[in-house]
């Protein structure tokens, strides 16, 4: 396969940022409203709060993170960094397939549960410990999530790890 000439490469990387951008920016942005549920004492701003919440995971925060791999799967493939020829390339694909899977997985289930709780028992689901559980698990976990961005975005930039030394066997080794 043909590795992708410069002008391909910087608009891939583009694109690949973009979506980090986006992944972390929404990310952060979901804490913040997130937090804002402890101060609201009308339960349609509730249930509103939490309905923002969801549509932004649900509408930017899922294309851009698949994006981001999808991208980062490309620069991999059709550049010289490969996929495990780089310490920093490893940990970058390990942390975004952790962060994927822990929202999948976490994350994007409690967003629907204190969304759909909200929803149904409206300010009375502030006394719901499900409600609280889930929406404790968003905060922190959203934290989680914003500061590993932060860190899968200072790797990229600074590439803090070197090339791998493989070591490749000699096919014409003697017995």
């Amino acid at each position: 396969m043909n590795k992708l000439t410069v002008k391909q490469k910087n608009w891939l990387l583009s694109s690949h940022v973009g979506f980090i951008g986006l992944w972390f920016g929404t990310a952060l942005s979901m804490v913040i409203i997130a937090l804002s549920n402890r101060n609201t004492t009308n339960g349609d701003e509730l249930y509103a709060i939490n309905s923002i919440v969801k549509l932004l995971d649900d509408f930017i925060v899922i294309p851009a993170a698949v994006g981001s791999l999808l991208t980062g799967g490309l620069l991999s493939w059709l550049t010289v960094w490969g996929f495990v020829k780089f310490y920093w390339v490893i940990v970058k694909w390990i942390s975004t397939l952790v962060l994927i899977t822990f929202g999948t997985f976490w994350l994007g289930p409690w967003t629907n549960a204190m969304t759909s709780i909200s929803d149904t028992e409206r300010l009375k689901a502030l006394e719901n410990p499900l409600y609280m559980f889930d929406v404790k698990g968003v905060i922190i976990g959203g934290v989680i999530q914003t500061l590993c961005l932060l860190v899968i975005i200072a790797i990229s930039v600074l590439k803090p790890w070197g090339r791998r030394n493989v070591v490749k066997a000699d096919s014409h080794s003697s017995v």
